[in-house]
């Protein structure tokens, strides 16, 4: 026979209305390492070292280059970490910090529609990786110095264009948790 809890055990709060599956919770936490290396290759780009790229001089002052690259590489992680809200309780219901709105349930369209559009984007970020690396007539990659630079900067494109299918299949995984 269990025991009752004593006031001072916490009871765990459920952390969704349903269970979410094993594969969308692992997936929720490998986005932000996905996005990692291209955040992390770009912000020597705007310090002005272009990574192999043959690309002549940069244009504008250096702090603007750094300014620009690092919100870019911010956002990227933000947006990743976002994307645990399509496993976690706060992609279900508002968080009882937020004023007025705190407590109430988000009506999953209000979360599907936006996860979907992000991920069809950056299902456009493949499909373009894609004919660049295959050198597909009209599509060509950046002239870079030798073949390692090239094989660099593709390894971290790779990474990161993996982000859009797999928003998509945690935005599928969100919708068959709260639709069906």
């Amino acid at each position: 026979m269990r025991a009752a809890p004593s006031p001072t055990m916490t009871v765990p709060a459920p952390t969704t209305e349903r269970p979410v599956p094993p594969w969308a919770t692992r997936i929720a936490r490998l986005l932000p390492w996905l996005a990692l290396p291209v955040c992390l290759w770009r912000l020597p780009i705007g310090f002005g070292y272009t990574m192999g790229l043959d690309l002549g001089p940069m244009p504008g002052p250096v702090w603007a280059g750094v300014l620009y690259v690092g919100t870019l590489s911010l956002l990227t992680e933000l947006f990743a970490l976002a994307c645990r809200g399509l496993v976690s309780r706060w992609g279900e219901t508002v968080p009882t910090w937020v004023p007025r709105l705190g407590g109430r349930r988000i009506p999953p369209m209000a979360v599907i529609v936006p996860a979907t559009v992000a991920g069809l984007g950056l299902m456009y970020l493949l499909v373009d990786w894609w004919l660049a690396v295959f050198r597909v007539e009209g599509w060509a990659a950046g002239p870079y110095d030798n073949v390692w630079w090239q094989i660099l900067a593709d390894t971290v494109s790779a990474l990161f264009v993996t982000w859009g299918p797999l928003v998509l299949a945690l935005t599928y995984g969100y919708w068959r948790r709260r639709c069906r």
